[in-house]
């Protein structure tokens, strides 16, 4: 793999080169600024691997992801090619123009130590979460705690039975299975590669995904 092939099945976007590439660490936290136009490619290099991800205007990050406002614009609670991620406002964020898994999903929510102990038990109470990292990731852009909102997750599986309810259960992506999000403005995006062990989201094994932008050949 090289900084303009991060995987050998999938080519670059048609006329970008790739300005970062870079192996984000199973369960670690990672933060970029994306300008508008940049494509962001995250590839699942295990498979069965959660990535949590927010994201916020990178000028007035008061205006972040809206999972209700993206669901309600495309009647469906997952992401597929061609979804787009609006804000608050509204506005498009981040349009998925390209990706290998079946689908992607909008409400399963976060990590965080409060809720593992919830669900898994208080032995559970010392264990890295997506909260955790999603401040420390946050905390580089002057993002705090009351900044957090309801995240997507690349490659995890939520599906809602007939009667309403959610499950978390094994993941549908594959090793080099990835996503393609195209910034249709300047954004900050925040990525917490899920530690999640107490659930099949990571399949009890988180691993590393590859992380690279694209930035469009100068004309």
């Amino acid at each position: 793999m090289t900084a303009t092939d991060p995987h050998p099945d999938v080519a670059p976007p048609a006329g970008t080169v790739a300005v970062h590439d870079e192996v984000l660490e199973a369960r670690a936290p990672w933060s970029q600024v994306l300008a508008a136009r940049d494509t962001l490619r995250i590839v699942d290099l295990g498979g069965n691997q959660a990535v949590d991800f927010l994201a916020y205007d990178a000028v007035d990050p008061i205006e972040r992801y809206s999972a209700a406002d993206t669901i309600t614009a495309q009647r469906n609670i997952f992401l597929v090619e061609g979804s787009t991620l609006r804000s608050s406002e509204g506005n498009p964020m981040l349009t998925v123009t390209g990706t290998s898994c079946a689908f992607h999903d909008t409400i399963g929510g976060a990590c965080s130590r409060e809720s593992n102990t919830l669900r898994y038990g208080h032995h559970t109470l010392h264990q890295h979460a997506c909260v955790d990292n999603f401040l420390s990731a946050g905390a580089r852009h002057g993002l705090s705690k009351r900044d957090l909102v309801s995240n997507v997750n690349w490659f995890m599986n939520v599906p809602v039975g007939p009667d309403g309810t959610l499950g978390i259960v094994d993941g549908i992506s594959a090793p080099g299975l990835h996503v393609d999000l195209l910034a249709e403005r300047d954004v900050i995006v925040l990525i917490s590669n899920c530690p999640q062990v107490n659930n099949p989201c990571n399949g009890f094994d988180p691993t590393p995904v590859r992380l690279v932008v694209f930035r469009p050949e100068a004309r």
